[in-house]
C-alpha cells in the first residue's frame, strides 16, 4: 500500500508526460512475494521494459498478409492499453490512488493462484516463442507427474493493509492449480449466453452472463456498464475481475480472480488451465483477445479487442467452448449472425488472445 501510494504520479507530471512515460508511470510493476504484478497488465513472468511496454500501447496488427474484405469494423468494447492510460491519467490522484489499491488487493489476494500458474507454465511447457506475426510457435511439451515446490527466499514484500471488501464478497479458497485431474470434457452455464446491446458493451455482456449463471439473476447490461465503468471506449480487465470477486461467488470454488498475462505460455498450457477452472474448479474464465475472423471463422469483418465467456473444453477435440457475446448482424447489416455458443480450437483462442496488446485473462 505504501509503495503504491507513494509511487503514484500527481496530476502535473502527468499532464507533463508524453505517452511513453505516462505508460511507464501507470502501469507501474510491483513484487508480491516471488509474483511480478503490473497494473493494467496482470500477473507477469517478467516485468516489461520500456520498449516492451511502448510495444503495449500500439494498436494491434488485425489484418494479417493476404486477407481481403475483412476490414475492421467497430470497436467491440475491450479498453486499449492507450485508452486504460489516458482514463488512469485523467483521474484525481485521489480518485486514481483509490483504484489502484483495489486492483493491487485483488492481486494480493490472488497471489497464490500466480505462483501455481507460473509453476505450470514452466513445467508444462518450454518457452513459447512467437512468430514475427505475434503468433504461438509450439515447443516440445514436457509433461511432469509431479509438482515441483520450490524453495521460497525472503524477499521483502508489498503487503497492502486495507481489508479487503466484506459486502457481497464469498470468502475464497486458495485452489492449487496444478497437477490438472479434470475430466475430457466439460461444460457449465448452459443456456445463460447473452448478446451485447450496445457495439462497446462485450463487457458488461460478458459479466452479465457470468453473474446471471452464479445467482440466476440477470441483471441488465446497463447496470453492469456502470458498476465495471465502462465507457464508449470499452472495459478494463481489472475492472471486470473486480466485479467477478466483489459480486459473485465464482471464488468460493476457483479461488480469487486474478489477471493474468500468457504471453510466456503456449497453447497446451493455455488447453491446460481453462481444463483445471472449468473442469475441476467448474467457474468461467474471461476470455480477453482481438476479434479477429482468421481466429473465429464465423465473423464476416475483424473486430477490435473483445471479452467473451469461457465456460468449457474438449480435450480429444482440442477446442474450448464460449459464449461469444457480439452478434454483428446487430451493429452491421453486410455481418454475420455470430452471438451464442461457440467451440474454438484451444491454439486458435490462444493466438486470439495473443493478438491483443493485453495479452491476459481474468481467472
Amino acid at each position: 500500500m505504501k509503495q503504491v501510494t507513494e509511487t503514484s504520479p500527481n496530476n502535473l507530471q502527468l499532464k507533463a508526460a508524453d505517452a511513453s512515460a505516462q505508460a511507464s508511470s501507470i502501469m507501474r510493476c510491483f513484487k508480491l512475494e516471488e509474483e511480478n504484478y503490473c497494473l493494467g497488465l496482470g500477473f507477469v513472468d517478467q516485468v516489461p521494459t520500456g520498449a516492451q511496454l511502448q510495444e503495449v500501447m500500439s494498436p494491434p496488427a488485425v489484418r494479417a498478409d493476404g486477407e481481403v474484405a475483412v476490414e475492421q469494423d467497430i470497436p467491440t468494447g475491450d479498453l486499449t492499453p492507450a485508452a486504460f492510460v489516458a482514463e488512469r491519467a485523467a483521474m484525481p490522484k485521489s480518485a486514481r490512488v483509490t483504484t489502484e489499491l483495489d486492483e493491487m488487493q485483488a492481486a494480493w489476494d490472488g497471489r497464490a493462484k500466480a505462483r501455481e500458474l507460473r509453476l505450470l507454465a514452466e513445467t508444462r511447457s518450454p518457452a513459447a516463442a512467437p512468430t514475427t506475426n505475434g503468433e504461438e510457435r509450439e515447443g516440445t511439451d514436457a509433461t511432469p507427474t509431479t509438482t515441483p515446490t520450490p524453495t521460497p527466499t525472503p524477499t521483502p514484500t508489498v503487503l497492502p493493509t486495507r481489508s479487503a471488501p466484506t459486502q457481497g464478497t464469498p470468502a475464497p479458497v486458495t485452489p492449487s492449480v496444478v497437477p490438472v485431474v479434470a475430466p475430457g470434457a466439460a461444460y457449465i452455464m448452459k443456456g445463460f449466453q447473452t448478446s451485447q446491446e450496445k457495439g462497446y458493451w462485450c463487457g458488461p455482456a460478458t459479466f452479465q452472463s457470468i453473474d446471471w449463471a452464479d445467482d440466476n439473476q440477470k441483471d441488465t447490461q446497463a447496470s453492469w456498464a456502470k458498476d465495471l465503468g465502462a465507457t464508449t471506449s470499452g472495459t478494463a480487465i481489472s475492472a471486470m475481475v473486480k466485479q467477478t470477486n466483489l459480486k459473485t461467488a465464482w471464488p468460493k470454488s476457483a479461488g480469487t480472480y486474478i489477471v493474468q498475462n500468457v504471453s510466456g505460455w503456449n497453447s497446451k498450457t493455455f488447453m491446460t488451465v481453462h481444463e483445471k477452472h472449468l473442469g475441476v474448479y467448474k467457474a468461467p474464465v474471461i476470455e480477453h483477445v482481438q476479434l479477429l475472423k482468421r481466429y473465429f471463422p464465423y465473423l464476416a469483418f475483424n473486430h477490435s479487442g473483445h471479452y467473451q465467456v469461457g465456460r468449457g473444453y474438449d480435450r480429444a477435440k482440442n477446442t474450448i467452448a464460449i459464449f461469444e457475446v457480439f452478434n454483428e448482424r446487430r451493429f452491421n447489416s453486410r455481418g454475420n449472425v455470430t452471438d451464442g455458443p461457440k467451440n474454438i480450437p484451444a491454439s486458435a483462442l490462444f493466438n486470439a488472445t495473443l493478438a491483443n496488446s493485453f495479452k491476459n485473462i481474468g481467472l
